[in-house]
């Protein structure tokens, strides 16, 4: 299974664009080689570089979503998919852009194939979700990038 994206390489600079300095909706993505038996897809954009003055754990969620069809071969630049939002770090229920406060970022987006759908409302934390995918995940891709803030 792979997840790319046309507005940047895997390990390559997010445009500004698709981060808090630009218009903050969420770049195109492109998925492929979804397993047959997919019943659902889950995404979830994550940062791991976030100062631990600012987060103990270090982890930002920038955008959480599951129960995505398994047909849906993509997501156009600035829509939100249709599927089950999670809730992000800054308490939305949809894709918030990059905007590290220090330094250059890596950002993840993860795709997961899935062999049911998920029994959980919208609003459900990343751990809450990684939990439940448990046991039911049948192949998962990464794509990621970086944005550093102009000074």
């Amino acid at each position: 299974m792979n997840i790319s994206s046309s507005a940047f390489k895997n390990g390559a600079n997010i445009p500004a664009t698709y981060t808090c300095d630009g218009e903050n909706i969420n770049p195109p993505l492109m998925f492929s080689d979804v397993p047959k038996e997919t019943i659902s897809l889950a995404l979830i954009m994550e940062d791991p570089d976030v100062p631990s003055n600012v987060r103990a754990d270090n982890m930002w969620n920038h955008w959480i979503v599951f129960n995505i069809s398994p047909q849906v071969v993509g997501i156009e630049e600035g829509i939100e998919p249709t599927g089950t939002h999670g809730i992000t770090t800054s308490g939305k229920l949809k894709y918030g852009g990059p905007c590290p406060p220090d330094r250059r970022h890596r950002y993840f987006f993860k795709l997961y194939a899935l062999n049911t759908l998920l029994d959980l409302p919208e609003g459900v934390s990343k751990l809450v979700l990684e939990k439940a995918m448990e046991g039911h995940i049948l192949a998962r891709a990464g794509l990621m990038g970086t944005y550093a803030r102009g000074k």
